[in-house]
């Protein structure tokens, strides 16, 4: 894999920028968070990590029990937090974490190096694009990504490499944010938004992943929208965290006007 595609955008914010340390976030994890059953009366930096733990869970268990036999790969694993909460909290048989910028594997690496000590072959980190995972044909039986799918320059790819990688049953859960269709929303995001704007996210819309899914092979395809546990909670906390004028704040904004919404897509493999 050629680590220069990587987007100059995504390679500064995950690089020299480490987006993990700016004020929107807290405790090392990179997601906006679910908020559901957190006071939001002056949320604090523990309710912020406890808001992402609680997006990782509610992905988490999405895949079936036994879990304990589980072999699974996280897409887009940032600082590795997650694949160490899956594999503590969990118990899967093993979690690789992959990676697209070398930097964020290695501080996943140093971040979790006593997880890796203690679980040497069940826990991992490795280089990666969602296009390009580092994986037999057929040797997951689970494929994961949290708020990593907007940063991916088109999902068919991701779509069909997940399908190459999982065993037949095997399962894909994937949330993030997914936009309105259409190029008139996908302007209107670069106009509220800087991510959309500079290229850091992109406008992927939710039906076209869904058939992106169903064309690599992927069975009983379900979508769960969870928008009302993700923007209110993140925008209380910005009000505290980031100046009120700041382009964050119009993620409320892009959700309430219908330009955009959180997701949770799970789909088996046929």
């Amino acid at each position: 894999m050629d680590h220069n595609h990587i987007p100059p955008t995504v390679r500064r914010t995950y690089g020299t920028d480490d987006l993990s340390q700016t004020p929107g976030f807290a405790g090392g994890f990179i997601n906006f968070g679910d908020w559901q059953g957190i006071d939001l009366t002056a949320p604090t930096t523990e309710d912020r990590v406890r808001s992402q733990e609680q997006l990782y869970r509610r992905v988490l268990r999405a895949f079936p029990e036994p879990r304990e036999s589980l072999r699974l790969a996280e897409v887009g694993c940032g600082r590795g937090l997650g694949a160490a909460l899956a594999l503590r909290e969990f118990r899967f048989a093993a979690v690789t974490g992959v990676d697209i910028h070398p930097d964020q594997i290695e501080r996943a690496r140093a971040v979790n190096a006593r997880a890796l000590a203690s679980y040497p072959d069940r826990l991992g980190y490795t280089i990666g694009a969602a296009d390009e995972l580092p994986f037999a044909d057929g040797s997951l039986d689970g494929v994961y990504s949290v708020e990593a799918a907007q940063h991916f320059r088109e999902l068919a790819g991701f779509a069909a490499e997940a399908a190459r990688v999982l065993r037949p049953g095997g399962r894909l859960v994937v949330t993030t944010f997914f936009t309105a269709p259409g190029p008139e929303a996908a302007e209107r995001l670069k106009i509220l938004l800087a991510s959309f704007a500079d290229g850091l996210d992109v406008a992927h819309p939710l039906d076209g992943f869904v058939a992106s899914l169903t064309a690599a092979g992927f069975a009983t395809v379900a979508t769960e929208s969870i928008g009302s546990h993700v923007w209110p909670g993140l925008d209380r906390y910005l009000a505290d965290a980031v100046p009120p004028g700041h382009w964050t704040h119009h993620f409320l904004t892009a959700w309430r006007d219908g330009l955009l919404d959180y997701q949770v897509v799970t789909a088996d493999r046929a």
